[in-house]
């Protein structure tokens, strides 16, 4: 490499560079120092045939020098020094290294998007240079890699959308499983303001009709099926593109395993339909010797799990008690019958109760035997977690509370026993037989460990939106920005202006809300966004929580209609619940 100093009329962007095309890049940064000192790091450049040099790498720093210098020649300044910019200049016929050398160059400083990190990938693969070597030239794992050259499925027109942040990630995600068909019509509900245009989650389902199945979750083999597969950008996630089809298959894979398993020597095999489910604790566990069935659990997924060798609760107690009378027998006579079963029943039961009471180690561990199992008289069942909204459910999914949770539930199952992959609750009445057996597994726990069940079982069964949240939430001390950091779903549940005004106040400062207080409300969320991000040049916040998720909470305006405010207000009648206004000079 030679090092030279190249007037600056004779130096142009490059086409190997990879901000070739683009507009002019922000330069902002640059400036005070290329104002006060001039370009001080060497540009790197290629010889063209006219005499010219085209830069490889170093776009922004020609890009700052040509103001500077028109600047000054405004100014009257005369400042040769000042045309003239140090530069490597690399050997000719190579244009790979060229490439190389610009994303290397480029990667180091702004941070290029990924469609433009796509355009150069493809320029070096048309260049020869394979996938192993483009992930070790610029230390990108190969995967990485190929989720940046999975951006070629995609329109030019969607590409460009994602590189404008028209188009979320998630969104891009998913439409590179979309067929070209499939993208002209995404493209024109995109287009019309008046027609609804699934993003996210939601287009998941728009795109595979309401169902998306996961090629690991087929009992056949999905290359020799036939069947049509899609993958995702990332190309981790492969769903099958037609969902009847994979059923047929599905459920015909199903019927050859269990036709196996009764040749093996099952009695039976019992599908459980996906509107129902398999809980191990409604059922005993039984050898193939004494009638052991195997149940397989289907789930709408396309998932199956074989349960091998239970029986139903009632048939065990048929068994334990030894019903084997032929038929026709004449049943003997019981030894106490109606009123006398009361009386010894009544007594029995009033003796417990009044024993129970002294014993609370016992009580606690009965308790949540009936709570997870049920019985005629308890009824307890996990909240749903309902919601309509596909990104709501998400990004509940992602959350660190739910995951949190996921793990001291597999926990609390495998102190029981019980498979991790089952729910600990079954929202049912029970029957005695599972219930006594949950007991007497409690009984042989240690106090903490029963606790940590406990604590999982009310986990589970904490009302959405209630006081009851409010309530614990508060006496913990809760600190959501522990638990919560802001996504793309929170800011597009967010429609409303003045909410969006005081967000933006709240996030970046009342400067910052009364320079952009004329706004769409889009384009004040993305400011606030940029802030969190610490995005577009944007000084970072970090830890920030709306006030709705607080504890306590709090309002933004007085309008009223926020549920976590009303539900502290329920939890402390006797306490008054902030109410805080967006100020006047922002909502003017």
């Amino acid at each position: 490499m030679i090092l030279e100093f190249i007037q600056l009329d004779r130096l142009f962007v490059d086409r190997a560079n990879m901000r070739h095309g683009r507009k002019a890049p922000d330069v902002s940064d640059l400036l005070p120092t290329v104002r006060a000192r001039g370009v001080l790091q060497t540009l790197l450049v290629r010889r063209c045939e006219d005499g010219r040099f085209g830069i490889v790498a170093g776009a922004r720093r020609y890009h700052a020098a040509r103001i500077v210098a028109e600047e000054r020649a405004a100014g009257g300044e005369a400042d040769p020094q000042g045309a003239m910019l140090p530069c490597g200049i690399l050997e000719q016929g190579d244009d790979a290294a060229a490439i190389e050398a610009s994303i290397i160059e480029n990667a180091k400083r702004l941070d290029p998007d990924e469609v433009s990190q796509w355009e150069s990938f493809v320029r070096l693969v048309r260049e020869g240079r394979g996938l192993a070597a483009i992930s070790s030239t610029f230390g990108i794992p190969e995967l990485a890699v190929k989720r940046i050259l999975a951006l070629g499925n995609l329109l030019p027109r969607i590409r460009e959308a994602y590189r404008r942040e028209e188009i979320d990630p998630a969104t891009v995600r998913h439409l590179t499983l979309a067929s070209k068909q499939q993208q002209r019509a995404w493209l024109a509900l995109f287009d019309d303001p008046d027609a609804y245009c699934p993003k996210g989650q939601q287009l998941k389902a728009w795109l595979f009709g309401g169902q998306s199945i996961p090629v690991g979750h087929a009992l056949f083999d999905p290359e020799a099926s036939g069947l049509a597969v899609v993958a995702d950008l990332f190309g981790e996630d492969r769903y099958f593109a037609d969902a009847d089809e994979f059923w047929t298959a599905q459920n015909a894979a199903v019927e050859a395993r269990r036709e196996a398993l009764i040749e093996a020597g099952w009695s039976d095999v019992v599908i459980v339909p996906p509107n129902a489910y398999f809980h191990a604790w409604e059922y005993e566990k039984a050898a193939k010797r004494k009638g052991g069935r195997v149940y397989a659990d289907v789930r709408a997924n396309g998932e199956v799990t074989f349960h091998e060798g239970y029986v139903t609760r009632a048939e065990a107690r048929r068994s334990e008690r030894g019903d084997a009378a032929q038929a026709g027998e004449k049943p003997a006579r019981p030894e106490i019958a109606g009123t006398l079963n009361a009386y010894v029943d009544l007594h029995r039961h009033a003796a417990v109760r009044g024993a129970l009471c002294a014993h609370p180690g016992v009580a606690l561990r009965l308790a949540v035997a009936h709570a997870i199992a049920g019985s005629p008289l308890w009824t307890v069942r996990p909240d749903p977690l309902s919601t309509r909204s596909d990104e709501v459910r998400a990004s509940l999914g992602a959350s660190l509370g739910e995951s949190a949770l996921g793990g001291y539930r597999r926990s609390a199952l495998a102190l029981l026993g019980v498979s991790p992959d089952e729910p600990l609750l079954s929202g049912g009445n029970g029957d005695d037989h599972g219930l006594c057996r949950l007991f007497r597994c409690l009984l042989d726990l240690p106090d903490a460990a029963v606790l940590d069940v406990m604590a999982v079982v009310m986990a589970e069964t904490l009302s959405v939106g209630s006081a009851a949240v409010e309530a614990v939430g508060s006496h913990l001390g809760l600190d959501m920005a522990d638990w919560w950091e802001a996504d793309t779903s929170l800011f597009e549940l967010v429609r409303d202006r003045e909410v969006s005004l005081a967000l933006l106040a709240e996030i970046a400062g009342e400067t910052v809300a009364r320079a952009n207080a004329g706004e769409k409300a889009k384009t004040l969320k993305k400011i606030a966004r940029d802030h969190l991000a610490g995005a577009e040049g944007r000084t970072r916040v970090a830890r920030w929580v709306p006030r709705w998720m607080r504890f306590p909470p709090s309002a933004y305006t007085g309008r009223g209609g926020v549920a976590s405010l009303a539900a502290a207000a329920r939890a402390r009648p006797d306490e008054p619940v902030e109410r805080e206004e967006e100020p006047e000079q922002l909502a003017a």
